[in-house]
């Protein structure tokens, strides 16, 4: 019987240990399928060329993905720019300000912004955020605006990534020791002190992590942006210029024109660069994160 149950312990050990390393290699997978659906560009233009050159125009043969891929970088500096302070600030109230019934009423409330479609944000920033920016935030600063622009584009953005960053950065704040907390009291500090020097020092990997969640869903988020950014294939130059972001790019014209040459080739490499680019903050992320979590012990 106990030889029955240790080799079905060691089968269950081997499956899950393939399971990890099968969604591990999930990862690669897609990388190695998008790369080879886009050889054809590859082959035919310089891979220097396709990143740098600014200029789509398919029926010609130019595919520059540079404005979008600038479009796709400001969208996101500008949703987590905005989302950060917001989100860090109510991770705090909430866990050491916040009264319990506050508390408990909040959180629902926050988790339900996760569960709202896409979609429904993107209707709600053409119906209020845009005339915003159009009636009263351009003309504010002396520009004209269509009010479809960048800054559109990054406050649907921020407030779409409040629940992740908000949740993860709550729990992890939580759980810091009450013994620091009260140790530095002891030693006269304030309640703010306190917080700023011991809680957020110690919870700062774990907000850092919270961040880059954020920034992970940021980067790859779609039909909203897509509604409010304007869609206009050039690189921005003022937070009330219209953007054209990876992921619209795809979402708007894959299955469509398919007949021109290199076009379905291009689009996925346009998926490859954007897989690209969120493995590679992610990596930067994790590597930032290791010496914050070294330099706090």
């Amino acid at each position: 019987m106990k030889s029955v149950r240790l080799l079905l312990d060691k089968i269950a050990s081997k499956l899950m240990l393939f399971l990890t390393l099968s969604c591990g290699f999930i990862v690669f997978l897609m990388v190695f399928g998008l790369y080879c659906k886009s050889k054809p560009i590859l082959f035919a233009k310089p891979l220097a060329e396709l990143i740098f050159s600014s200029s789509w125009r398919p029926f010609k043969g130019e595919f520059g993905f540079f404005p979008f891929i600038i479009g796709t970088l400001w969208v996101t500096g500008v949703a987590v720019i905005i989302a950060v302070p917001f989100c860090i600030l109510t991770s705090i109230y909430l866990s050491e300000y916040a009264p319990k019934g506050i508390r408990e009423f909040s959180k629902p409330l926050i988790d339900l912004l996760a569960g709202i479609p896409s979609v429904v944000y993107g209707v709600w920033g053409v119906l209020v955020i845009v005339p915003l920016i159009k009636d009263y935030i351009a003309p504010y600063f002396g520009t004209f605006s269509t009010g479809y622009s960048l800054l559109a584009a990054g406050i649907i953005l921020a407030i779409m990534i409040f629940p992740v960053i908000i949740h993860v950065s709550l729990e992890v704040v939580r759980t810091v020791p009450n013994e620091m907390r009260e140790a530095s009291l002891s030693l006269g500090a304030t309640k703010w002190q306190t917080i700023k020097h011991t809680v957020m020092r110690k919870a700062m990997p774990g907000v850092i992590a919270a961040i880059v969640l954020g920034v992970s869903r940021a980067f790859g988020e779609t039909m909203a942006v897509l509604m409010v950014a304007g869609n206009v294939a050039k690189v921005p130059s003022t937070l009330f210029d219209p953007v054209y972001p990876l992921p619209a790019l795809i979402a708007n014209n894959y299955g469509e024109m398919m007949s021109i040459p290199l076009y379905d080739s291009a689009l996925l490499l346009g998926s490859l660069i954007l897989l690209v680019v969120v493995l590679f903050f992610n990596v930067i992320s994790r590597m930032i994160l290791v010496r914050v979590e070294r330099s706090v012990e």
